[in-house]
């Protein structure tokens, strides 16, 4: 289930988008949580099973899209869908206000889980 970022799970995301290469630097990383705490365009989610499990941040651009720009599952937890999860949940979220795409640096993740998608609906029909 996909639920709201908010402040007093700072330590948990931060954790989580710390997985992101480009979030290694601690400094970086408290930047990149800032902005999703204080820019209205800025939408940070968290993935919750039984625990947190993942993270996903949108970007809103120009009042027309919507950029996923972070991914990130636990490695504990990974190749087990939940990236895709969370990526179908915003495409779900957003896609009737928005156009909704993904940031260059997760553009291939973004691609598997559309082409999966593809795939399950033709295994469907």
């Amino acid at each position: 289930m996909l639920i709201r970022y908010k402040k007093n799970q700072e330590k948990i995301a931060m954790g989580l988008l710390s997985f992101m290469p480009e979030e290694k630097d601690v400094k970086k990383l408290q930047q990149t949580i800032k902005e999703y705490e204080t820019n209205p365009d800025w939408h940070l989610y968290l993935w919750k099973e039984e625990d947190i499990l993942g993270a996903v941040g949108v970007k809103i651009e120009d009042e027309i899209n919507a950029v996923i720009q972070h991914v990130s599952v636990n490695p504990s937890h990974r190749n087990l869908g939940i990236g895709k999860k969370m990526v179908n949940e915003i495409e779900r979220l957003y896609h009737n206000k928005y156009a909704v795409c993904a940031s260059d640096k997760i553009q291939q993740f973004y691609m598997k889980c559309d082409g999966d998608s593809k795939e399950e609906k033709e295994n469907d029909e």
